[in-house]
């Protein structure tokens, strides 16, 4: 296996780089997804029960210990909570929007991942091309069969390399984008049922 990288020449070094990276984004963020869905759903069953009976000191240690973006949302709704309605709804929709880029962190390096990848595969096809027509111009109709060999070998394993990373980042890329639109709506399901309660609260 190292001989074959190797024959990929010096174009491997950022195309393995480019995999080690896109390798540790995509862990980061299935264990992010993961757990933030799993804290999110404790979330949501729990700080209706505080809300309603009105122990929000309660619901703040419940925002506190689950430390996801929606649940540093809910808290800021129960601690502004004597907010008029308007200014209260408009104060959590901006923080919504801040919260956002959280979701999202790190899946636009994954998207330049891909397309960086597959440029350095296109870039070792180019350069392996180049060094077997040089062979093939310096020494005759076959020149020296190993230096043709190598420099086809070169073309080849860095197109191959390129693609075996970039493949998987863009596949990932749009499923962990499926993932962040999921999140922002269980997000903004669970905020408009605590203003809904919390602003009912205050008419009472």
């Amino acid at each position: 296996m190292f001989e074959i990288l190797k024959s990929g020449g010096i174009v491997m070094v950022p195309i393995i780089a480019c995999g080690l990276a896109a390798v540790f984004i995509i862990v980061e963020r299935f264990h992010y997804f993961f757990s933030i869905k799993r804290r999110d759903e404790k979330l949501s069953r729990d700080i209706e029960n505080c809300i309603l009976k009105n122990d929000f000191q309660i619901a703040e240690s419940v925002c506190t210990l689950a430390d996801t973006p929606c649940a540093k949302i809910v808290k800021n709704a129960i601690e502004h909570r004597k907010f008029a309605e308007r200014d209260l709804k408009e104060f959590i929709q901006s923080k919504m929007d801040l919260a956002v880029p959280e979701f999202e962190h790190n899946l636009s390096a994954l998207s330049t991942i891909s397309n960086v990848s597959t440029l350095l595969g296109l870039l070792g096809t180019v350069t392996g091309n180049i060094k077997a027509f040089g062979v093939l111009g310096n020494g005759g109709t076959m020149g020296d069969p190993a230096l043709l060999a190598g420099a086809i070998a070169e073309a080849l394993v860095t197109t191959v390399a390129g693609l075996v990373v970039a493949i998987p980042a863009i596949v990932f890329t749009s499923y962990f984008n499926s993932q962040v639109n999921h999140s922002i709506a269980q997000m903004e399901q669970t905020v408009t049922s605590v203003l809904f309660r919390l602003t009912k609260k205050g008419e009472a």
